[in-house]
């Protein structure tokens, strides 16, 4: 399956890490997400009840992880997609979670990973 909704850059705040800092205030976390599933039906009704409603990935996206309290991105990346593929008509998906303030001198450190239904 070729087709895919794509989202980048999703960005929301977070308590996630393991030092005694991470773990007392939010932190920016960046998702970028490759959802794939078969988009025919809704090319062709142009009804969103067909579609893969990218608005509601969204914010089910953020709303988990501002309430999430994990200490590994491995942790919370494989936690959302899972959220993604119970929620959603999505067979795939590829997930890249980036976490910018992690290592002062990178511009970001992150993790992706890809899982099927």
């Amino acid at each position: 399956m070729t087709d895919k909704i794509i989202i980048r850059q999703l960005e929301t705040n977070a308590i996630i890490g393991i030092h005694d800092w991470e773990k007392q205030q939010t932190q920016p976390l960046l998702f970028d997400l490759d959802l794939s599933f078969d988009c025919r039906q809704a090319a062709q009704t142009d009804h969103i009840e067909d579609a893969l409603d990218y608005f509601e990935v969204c914010r089910q996206v953020t709303d988990f992880v501002q309430t999430s309290r994990f200490e590994l991105i491995e942790k919370l990346a494989q936690e959302v997609a899972n959220l993604i593929l119970k929620n959603f008509s999505c067979k795939k998906v590829k997930l890249t979670l980036f976490k910018p303030q992690a290592v002062e001198n990178t511009q970001s450190v992150g993790i992706s990973i890809i899982r099927k239904a």
